[in-house]
């Protein structure tokens, strides 16, 4: 309405121009370059092209007007000076999509074809220092807006991290505690017995507490390897004096429970059926088609077991070797 405004005393005035053509064509020019600029975007920051064809248009319709106009009744002129305030407004919607250079340069042409058409004091009388002012401030407003709006996407940035980064702490402490809980449960009554024999342990006690300590070390490594039926696997097979590794390095996480309970069930029946000396379950990575690998390793030795665990030997033989799949193929 503001645009329209200048046009609308500019028609009031043209029985001041020697020629009205003139005039009408730099109307039309103008209500072009301002519907362009003012059309919805997607993008605030005004296309390039568009913020030439207005400079073109500043730099066109001044001389299309002035050529009709007395330069020596510059108050005399009223209304039809009306280009000069539609240029400062054409160029103050440029600044404000942020294209202040195509605007200053605009503005620019305005304050010397002013000073070469009517002279300095034509800059006041004219309302050309208007122009400029209106330009000066929108690109003050302009870049404000701006860095206050990049402010508020980092703030809003950080906020998520924040609330990402409380959220896995939260979940870390969660595990911790959840599997402090479970070690606590297993653990108290023998570290009680431990206690009361002021560690005067009998060989089955000792042998049970091997036991114990890997089924902490599986709470530790095995993370979502881990299921009632995988602990009353493994634990049998430790039993019988097995040696078993479960290594959880984060394959699991992005699989469903249904699918989850597949691949422990999976898991437990591969261990409850082989007779291996050594056995490794290691989860495979995200991408791969590949959820569990179990291999069982029959050592060719009769070296004693610690209990804890040892390294396969160069003559160890392959007794299981089983690949558990992501999906729901055999």
């Amino acid at each position: 309405m503001f645009s329209l405004y200048h046009v609308i005393l500019g028609i009031y005035a043209l029985g001041i121009p020697r020629s009205p053509v003139p005039v009408l064509v730099a109307m039309g020019l103008y209500l072009v370059a301002t519907g362009l600029s003012l059309v919805p975007a997607t993008a605030f920051r005004m296309p390039i092209w568009i913020a030439a064809f207005n400079v073109a248009v500043v730099v066109a319709i001044p001389l299309l007007v002035t050529q009709e106009l007395d330069p020596e009744r510059v108050g005399g002129n009223g209304y039809a000076t009306w280009y000069v305030a539609a240029a400062g407004t054409l160029m103050t919607i440029t600044s404000t999509r942020r294209r202040h250079l195509f605007a200053w340069i605009g503005i620019a042409f305005l304050v010397l074809q002013s000073l070469a058409w009517a002279g300095p004091t034509a800059l006041g009388t004219l309302g050309v220092i208007g122009s400029v002012s209106w330009v000066a401030v929108s690109h003050v407003l302009s870049r404000g807006m701006a860095k206050a709006t990049k402010d508020a996407q980092r703030f809003a940035l950080a906020e998520r991290e924040a609330t990402d980064w409380q959220a896995a702490q939260e979940a870390h402490v969660f595990e911790r505690q959840f599997r402090l809980g479970q070690t606590s449960s297993s653990a108290l009554p023998m570290l009680r017995r431990i206690e009361e024999t002021r560690g005067d342990l009998s060989a089955p006690e000792r042998l049970e507490c091997l036991h114990l300590e890997g089924a902490i070390r599986d709470e530790i490594r095995g993370r979502k390897l881990l299921s009632d039926s995988v602990r009353d696997a493994v634990r049998l097979a430790r039993r019988r004096g097995a040696t078993v590794t479960l290594l959880d390095e984060g394959g699991l996480d992005d699989l469903s429970d249904r699918e989850l309970e597949r691949v422990h069930n999976q898991v437990a029946e591969a261990v409850r059926a082989t007779s291996a000396d050594t056995l490794i379950v290691r989860t495979a990575s995200e991408s791969s088609d590949t959820a569990v690998t179990v291999v069982g390793l029959r050592s060719a030795t009769d070296a004693p077991d610690d209990g804890l665990g040892h390294e396969a030997h160069e003559d160890d033989e392959v007794d299981l070797w089983l690949e558990i799949a992501r999906g729901d193929k055999p």
